[in-house]
């Protein structure tokens, strides 16, 4: 599959010196936040993410490539163009085979990252099980139960069966992890009546579960959830009616498939006067800076000279047992 790959030469660069890299989706761009807003908020985030001295890797597919890290005009063609396939792993084949444009969502994006050796990724929120439709499930838990990565979210996306959805995570072993929180985040809602088995609450402490996650042999991957900052938190008696508006809107116009997501996002713009957008780019900061200091704590425990410190520990102290 390398043969489709092209890498920006600040990703490609990264990855010859073995320096700390973040993936990055672009539906959100083409699919998940309106012009100008979708466009600043890519550049915004990946300068962030170069602040704290990690590589973003934006991923989509154009002309036929897979393209890891995008520059600023590929951001701004994701950002501008009304054609823009929105690419989950199913569609990366034909996409590829006709030479179009795609972006990736969380699916794809957490495929070809594993693919291209990438171990953490950053995004808004996951998908899971919709409302209404049991049968109907993301891409994006099928790929999370299958592929070895750690995503870093706001939790799940609030119009979606958030019980229905934890259940799924929990019966194909896919690990969440509450950073500096004991609930299940829903997006634009910190607060929830969903408890998780495990909270971690400091990023040497974060580092150290993915180190040793990564050394087990696991297949699936890992949800690190962390909640919206606080100062653009909708709660749910407000977000909630919301949603169900919006939903019936959508069951109105017969909205289905990969256009629902959207759509209901374009409509909760709407209905609260802008709070779920400027709620969804805070989240999406909040969360890519996240990934870019776990990247860099996970770069700096992953070297040699750290790797046989911990060992020279490990034998200075099985010394002082055998004295």
């Amino acid at each position: 599959m390398s043969i489709h790959f092209e890498y920006s030469p600040d990703v490609q660069q990264a990855i010859e010196n073995k320096q700390p890299i973040l993936a990055l989706e672009s539906t959100l761009i083409s699919h998940g936040l309106p012009y100008p807003e979708n466009l600043n908020t890519a550049l915004e985030v990946e300068e962030m993410v170069r602040r704290e001295g990690t590589t973003p890797a934006t991923i989509a597919i154009l002309e036929g490539k897979i393209k890891i890290g995008l520059s600023t005009k590929e951001l701004e063609y994701l950002a501008t163009y009304q054609t823009v396939n929105k690419v989950s792993v199913r569609d990366i084949p034909f996409i590829l085979s006709q030479s179009l444009n795609g972006a990736t969502t969380v699916a794809a994006t957490i495929f070809i990252a594993a693919q291209a050796g990438i171990s953490l990724m950053a995004t808004g929120g996951i998908g899971g099980v919709h409302r209404g439709n049991e049968l109907d499930i993301s891409a994006d838990l099928i790929e999370l139960a299958r592929t070895k990565i750690a995503v870093i979210c706001a939790g799940a996306k609030s119009i979606l069966d958030l019980p229905r959805t934890l259940e799924f995570l929990e019966t194909y072993s896919i690990p969440i992890i509450g950073y500096k929180t004991n609930v299940f985040p829903a997006f634009y809602t910190a607060l929830t009546p969903y408890p998780l088995a495990t909270r971690i609450n400091t990023m040497r402490e974060l580092g150290k579960f993915l180190h040793h996650y990564s050394e087990l042999p696991l297949s699936s991957g890992v949800v690190i959830a962390q909640p919206i900052p606080t100062e653009y938190e909708i709660p749910s008696d407000i977000i909630e009616p919301a949603i169900d508006r919006a939903l019936k809107q959508a069951s109105m116009q017969k909205i289905s498939g990969k256009a629902v997501t959207p759509f209901l996002l374009k409509e909760l713009t709407a209905i609260t006067n802008g709070k779920t957008l400027a709620a969804n780019v805070a989240l999406i900061k909040n969360n890519a800076l996240l990934g870019a200091q776990l990247a860099k704590e996970l770069h700096k425990t992953s070297q040699p000279g750290q790797r046989f410190k911990m060992v020279d520990d490990v034998l200075r102290r099985e010394d002082n047992q055998v004295l």
